[in-house]
This record gives C-alpha cells, sequence and structure tokens, in this order.
C-alpha cells in the first residue's frame, strides 16, 4: 500500500532561521505556490499590532495578518536571493515562483526594505546568500580556514 501524497509541492521543516517551507517536487519557474492568507485588517488596525511580524500589505488601506498558524505561507522565510516573489493583486497575495525550485530547497522571498530595516537588520541577515557572503569574507580575511 502506498502512502498518501500531499498536493502541496511543499513541507514545513526545520530551517536555519526556524521553521521554513521546502519544496518536496520541482516546482517551474512562474508556477503558483501558495497563498498567503488571514484576516484583511484596516492599517489603523496595523499601528495597534506594531510589533506583529507576519502583517504583510497589500494596499494603502489594507493589510493581511497572517499570525494563524493555518496560513502555511507564513512559514516561507526571507532571503536577499529569493527564488519566489509575492504577487499582489485584487487584495490577494500569491507566491510564486521566480525560478526553478528543486526538491529539498527552501522555498524564499524578499520580505522588503521596510521589514528588513526594521526585524533583520539589527540581528543580522541570516538568509544562506548572506551567511555565504559572511562565510566567504571571513575566509578572505584569514580568520577562518
Amino acid at each position: 500500500m502506498r502512502a498518501k501524497t500531499s498536493e502541496e509541492p511543499f513541507r514545513i521543516g526545520r530551517s536555519e532561521t526556524g521553521l521554513g517551507l521546502f519544496a518536496t517536487d520541482e516546482i517551474e519557474k512562474g508556477t503558483f505556490i501558495i497563498e498567503y492568507l488571514g484576516p484583511k485588517i484596516s492599517n489603523a488596525e496595523v499601528h495597534r499590532r506594531r510589533s506583529t511580524r507576519y502583517l504583510f500589505e497589500v494596499n494603502s488601506r489594507w493589510t493581511i495578518d497572517g499570525s494563524p498558524r493555518w496560513n502555511t505561507a507564513r512559514y516561507i522565510n526571507h532571503s536577499c536571493r529569493p527564488n519566489a516573489e509575492a504577487v499582489v493583486s485584487r487584495g490577494r497575495i500569491r507566491i510564486k515562483a521566480i525560478r526553478r525550485i528543486k526538491p529539498g530547497d527552501e522555498i524564499t522571498y524578499n520580505y522588503g526594505k521596510n521589514y528588513f530595516d526594521t526585524f533583520i537588520r539589527p540581528i543580522g541577515c541570516k538568509c544562506l546568500a548572506c551567511r555565504t557572503m559572511r562565510s566567504k569574507r571571513i575566509t578572505a580575511s584569514g580568520l577562518r580556514r
């Protein structure tokens, strides 16, 4: 008997920054991956929830609060060299591949300058691209071999 396979081409798993979303099947460039879901809240409400990390602005009036755990897209981590992007259209946020994603690869997108400056820069970016670049700089300076 075969095990039931998931319809989605991804799974939630452990990443360098906590939990992440990983491809289980090959995802071709341009393919829709997942929608970022959650209650739609006004920007006035956003100001009351300032420290929430899962807020995704749809337009100048509305934001999606992606904090509910059933929003699987919330597990997609930031990368300075992402393999996916968020496309906002008609009040919805859809994540699509911007290059081919191989099974086992972590699905990532760039969170944008405001989020980066507020939450990531103060602690240092931990995305694969930045970790690799830091490692190369350290090796080139002779501090690590």
